[in-house]
């Protein structure tokens, strides 16, 4: 039987394995991580939404009236009122002919696009779209994919210029995940109607944040077209779980009818569809939570403007602290665990070599204290590791 144990040893020496932490007790700002009580910049629970009271009153009463499982497949017996209920309001409220819920962000962006590609698509894909468009696009087996530097718009015209076949798919993030930035959809759209393409956006990290009532990136950039295939994930801003897919009402029908991941899973638990559509109803009325979020965003951009590693500029919830090399991203994430406050450390295959990165995740329900405590702790660590300089010579 083949052993594991020297490609493992193989990851260690190169910083690149993983070690999972257990969390006793709810997401938030302070959470106990393997018994210790840690300041956390490491959720995607942005709004600060996976504890509201009235989400989880809601998910209580679901659960006393639909119990617990689904017990069966969507097109079985699986598909529930709270889950019909959310997504008739989801197609309303953010103006799509119809949504489809999913059980994940994953599971939506690897059933969506081998359903929709086909083998004669070619499709043009962001170099840094989430792992999940990356494995849904090689399910697909589409023609051929082009693979364009990170927004660059004039890379992806060239190629769409010279596309040969007439089913073409852009395919692109609206937040990037390890990044923070947005993707230009407005620019990309008018791509998209010049070449006769879809154009699919996935929105994790936009929806709730972005755009007035938190509709996400369409909204931000205030567009919309039929052309449009949108996902966005319930388990990051929204703060429960699932995701779901917007669209014209015959590309929604054909998932339906198509998109193996949901054809060939149990449906979502109804207490959790239930507890997403009261997250949907929070997130349009709270604005002082995006408000928020953009005031600490702003003060960690100004605190970390001395530091000696780059803060990468971003006026969403995702700042990166740019390292660079594996080790001293394990290293000032020991630091700073060693203060009490936890960032993840992201190395590749996450992000691109040499661009290892500690992953500042903001919430609403962060304080300004949180921020200079995480300041504070950032600069502490800086002259910590600086290297220590040359004494003058003696006259």
């Amino acid at each position: 039987m083949k052993s594991y144990a020297p490609a493992l040893r193989h990851l260690e020496a190169r910083g690149l394995r993983r070690t999972r932490r257990t969390v006793q007790g709810p997401q938030g700002p302070s959470m106990q991580v393997d018994g210790r009580h840690l300041l956390a910049f490491a959720s995607n629970d942005y709004l600060g939404l996976a504890n509201h009271p009235k989400i989880i009153a809601t998910a209580h009463a679901a659960l006393d009236q639909y119990g617990l499982g689904a017990g069966a497949s969507a097109l079985i017996s699986g598909h529930t009122e709270p889950v019909a209920a959310l997504e008739q309001h989801l197609a309303r409220w953010l103006g799509f002919e119809r949504v489809l819920h999913f059980s994940s962000g994953y599971m939506a962006n690897t059933g969506i696009l081998p359903a929709l590609l086909g083998r004669h698509a070619q499709v043009f894909a962001d170099a840094l779209n989430h792992a999940c468009l990356i494995d849904g696009v090689r399910l697909a087996g589409p023609r051929s994919v082009h693979i364009y530097p990170h927004l660059d718009l004039m890379a992806l015209e060239q190629a769409l210029a010279s596309a040969q076949e007439d089913n073409r798919w852009i395919v692109t993030d609206a937040v990037f995940s390890m990044d923070g930035d947005l993707a230009p959809l407005p620019q990309l759209l008018t791509l998209a109607d010049t070449y006769d393409a879809m154009l699919l956006v996935d929105d994790a990290h936009g929806f709730g944040v972005l755009g007035a009532e938190g509709k996400g990136s369409l909204a931000h950039w205030q567009i919309s077209s039929p052309r449009l295939v949108y996902m966005a994930t319930l388990g990051k801003a929204a703060g429960v779980y699932g995701a779901f897919v917007g669209a014209r009402a015959d590309l929604i029908e054909w998932l339906i009818q198509k998109a193996r991941t949901y054809l060939f899973t149990t449906g979502t638990p109804p207490a959790l569809a239930a507890a997403c559509l009261a997250s949907v109803h929070c997130i349009a009325q709270d604005q002082f939570r995006r408000d928020q979020l953009q005031r600490l965003g702003l003060q960690l951009q100004q605190g970390a403007a001395d530091l000696p590693w780059t803060l990468a500029p971003s006026g969403t919830a995702i700042h990166p602290l740019l390292l660079g090399d594996n080790q001293t991203v394990l290293q000032v994430a020991q630091a700073l665990l060693a203060q009490g406050i936890w960032v993840p450390g992201i190395r590749p295959p996450t992000v691109p070599k040499g661009t290892g990165r500690l992953r500042i995740s903001l919430s609403a329900l962060h304080t300004a204290s949180h921020i200079e405590q995480l300041l504070q702790a950032l600069h502490t660590i800086a002259r910590t590791l600086a290297p220590p300089q040359p004494t003058p010579a003696s006259s």
